[in-house]
């Protein structure tokens, strides 16, 4: 398939697309006329992309851990593939993770208290 219909069916800009193969995480095949073409399964790896780079990763993690990726939420690298330098990427960024997941509870939970302050007799219903 041409970049456009991978753009319309992912929903990912062509200019993004071509962005992906600048930082090597797609390799589309090149027709004589220049024009790129992505097969089938180009689909589920824009995907993958997508939810990875949504979850905070950089393209310089991802293209290091997208080898191994077998599908959508799967990951399955042979422990003899993860280097020292890779596993610090991972737990580095695991860590940052959590450091957000810690500070939205705090604001989630401060939120809540205010909440439960300035309306005690809210129970989840407006009552009239």
């Amino acid at each position: 398939m041409r970049i456009g219909e991978l753009s319309r069916r992912t929903g990912v800009p062509t200019r993004l697309l071509r962005y992906y193969e600048e930082q090597d995480l797609l390799h589309p095949e090149r027709a004589d006329n220049g024009y790129r073409s992505y097969p089938e399964s180009a689909v589920a790896d824009v995907q993958q992309i997508r939810g990875l780079l949504d979850s905070g990763l950089t393209t310089e993690m991802i293209r290091v851990i997208l080898p191994y990726l077998s599908g959508p939420g799967e990951l399955h690298p042979p422990a003899e593939c993860v280097t020292p330098q890779t596993a610090a990427l991972l737990q580095g960024h695991i860590d940052r993770i959590q450091t957000r997941i810690d500070c939205l509870a705090r604001n989630r939970d401060r939120l809540t208290a205010y909440l439960a302050a300035v309306r005690p007799d809210a129970s989840g219903s407006d009552r009239r």
